[in-house]
């Protein structure tokens, strides 16, 4: 599909910088691309930064029934065949693999099931972290073509700084104090669910919201699981944690492990620690910055973070000055409330 290529990055520039949540953001950024890519099916993936396990998926995969996406998930995760861990930039499954598409096992075992002749990966990384990945899948005899890969290739690290932004700005709301959780949810090897803790219902319908009276599972409780299952396959060394927005500034974190020979996966609110690497990340914080932002969310004034990295308190405080400027909190006070999440109270006692 012919387009121009500035034309084109410019729109999605534009997107980006429109001050969406990051679930709009995506949802414009797929249509978007439909103009300029065809593609019959899509995942698009929030990642955590640090451990690249997916969260808040969008994703439309026609002819797949609901009880298969666990199995989809598991494959994904075991499939080294352009895997976003190990990729920069964009890949297609035909340009890896040529005609041997069987060598990837998500194809394999799923979508040659749903005639997918070609898979364009685009990983969503930049120097702050892994912020998610795009697979867009074609059907038909033609591949993805020089000039859609190219297109993409430009378009991923736009789309990169657009969602750290739109994540940045989740914290701009503090979440209410009442905590919920921890709750588990366990999973067969198969990723199915085999039982949950009685207040787990609660957590699930505030990460897949519904109308009816079946809470599914969400995705992202498949993602984790997977993760530990692809850790324990040698395939990515990876932990399989997620640190994940719901919303109104609050974010939680879904964990794995091995219960016998089933998954347990537990969620509960982040910790303040947990919270505040995300925020710093998003915010783009440099090295030095991220020192003086950890001293900083450790109670330290500008003397004891002078003290600490050796510096003069007039250099502390040009640090401070600059931490609270790129991430537009307009005092220390504001700026620990959204990183830690504690309540403004909390937050005032420190200096």
């Amino acid at each position: 599909m012919a387009a121009d290529p500035r034309r084109s990055i410019n729109a999605i520039e534009r997107l980006c910088a429109g001050g969406l949540d990051e679930r709009e953001l995506r949802i414009r950024l797929l249509d978007t691309l439909a103009g300029l890519v065809s593609y019959g099916a899509y995942a698009f993936l929030l990642t955590d930064p640090v451990t690249c396990v997916g969260a808040s998926p969008i994703a439309a995969v026609p002819g797949l029934p609901n009880e298969r996406l666990p199995e989809l998930i598991r494959a994904k995760y075991l499939t080294e065949v352009n895997r976003w861990t190990a990729l920069t930039g964009v890949a297609t499954l035909r340009r890896t693999v040529g005609d041997r598409l069987e060598a990837s096992q998500v194809w394999r075992e799923v979508q040659q099931d749903l005639g997918v002749t070609d898979v364009a990966s685009l990983v969503l990384r930049d120097r702050h972290g892994c912020w998610g990945f795009l697979d867009l899948w074609r059907n038909g005899a033609h591949g993805f073509g020089d000039e859609e890969v190219a297109l993409l290739d430009k378009a991923a690290p736009v789309i990169t700084s657009g969602l750290r932004g739109a994540l940045a700005r989740t914290f701009t709301t503090t979440h209410p104090d009442e905590r919920l959780g921890p709750v588990v949810l366990l999973l067969g090897e198969d990723l199915g669910v085999r039982s949950q803790t009685p207040s787990t219902d609660a957590w699930l319908r505030l990460l897949n919201p519904t109308d009816g009276a079946l809470t599914p599972v969400p995705a992202q409780a498949y993602n984790v699981a997977a993760q530990l299952v692809a850790r324990e396959a040698g395939v990515d060394s990876h932990e399989p944690t997620a640190r994940v927005h719901l919303a109104a500034g609050r974010w939680v974190t879904m964990r794995a492990a091995r219960l016998g020979p089933d998954i347990a996966v537990a969620i509960e609110d982040c910790t303040p620690a947990d919270r505040a690497e995300v925020y710093g990340l998003a915010h783009g914080l440099t090295t030095r910055e991220l020192e003086v932002f950890a001293l900083l969310c450790g109670g330290a004034d500008t003397r004891k973070v002078a003290e600490r990295l050796v510096i003069s308190e007039h250099t502390a405080h040009d640090h401070i000055r600059a931490v609270l400027a790129r991430t537009g909190a307009r005092s220390r006070q504001v700026l620990l409330s959204r990183a830690l999440g504690s309540t403004s109270a909390d937050a005032g006692t420190v200096r």
